[in-house]
């Protein structure tokens, strides 16, 4: 089967849940109904034909100023056939997206990871909490909002002998910025080599 058959064979079979299919560059993606999610993957999974027994990745996109504003991408692999398929669903800011953990035990830390990350909140988690930041760790860091620098940071301080939290303080003396035109250093440089 082509990867044009696979995408018609399983949209036809989920219906609307299939929002959109595209190959490219030989690689099959579709676009699911948030809603769907759980019962598309059990679809891919127990499927005779398409057999998709393995998830591989869970991960998180933002795109700021976007409606909605992030996607959750799933990426399968069928064993049998030597076959990967990836699934995106585009989800709101606070608008839970229903877990997988029930079809795949192997998305647990992955959505962990992506609440951690994004703040994208998974219904129906077993345990969703934190996995790469601190549990007092403010903010999603790869959201597009988030600052350079972030909120805190984590030190040991010897005196106390013992981990702290404090604000982060970046002392910049030597450094001007200007926020108006990144592009000015660039030209001077261009000017440079010119000459």
């Amino acid at each position: 089967m082509t990867l044009e058959e696979v995408g018609t064979l399983v949209a036809d079979e989920i219906g609307t849940d299939c929002l959109s299919y595209e190959v490219i560059r030989g690689e099959l993606t579709l676009t699911i109904d948030p809603v769907a999610i759980v019962r598309v993957l059990t679809y891919l999974r127990d499927s005779e034909q398409l057999q998709f027994s393995l998830l591989v990745d869970i991960c998180g996109v933002d795109y700021l100023g976007r409606d909605p504003r992030f996607d959750v991408v799933y990426h399968v692999l069928s064993l049998v056939h030597n076959r990967r398929l990836r699934l995106k669903v585009g989800i709101e800011e606070g608008v839970p997206l229903p877990s997988v953990t029930s079809v795949y035990s192997s998305a647990n830390w992955g959505e962990r990871e992506v609440f951690d990350l994004y703040g994208i909140p998974f219904e129906d988690h077993p345990d969703l909490r934190r996995i790469l930041t601190d549990y007092d760790f403010e903010g999603h860091p790869l959201r597009k909002d988030f600052p350079l620098t972030g909120y805190g940071e984590v030190r040991y301080d010897p005196d106390q002998k013992r981990v702290i939290y404090e604000p982060v303080n970046l002392p910049q003396a030597f450094r001007t910025f200007d926020l108006e035109s990144p592009w000015e250093g660039m030209e001077t440089a261009a000017i440079r080599r010119e000459a």
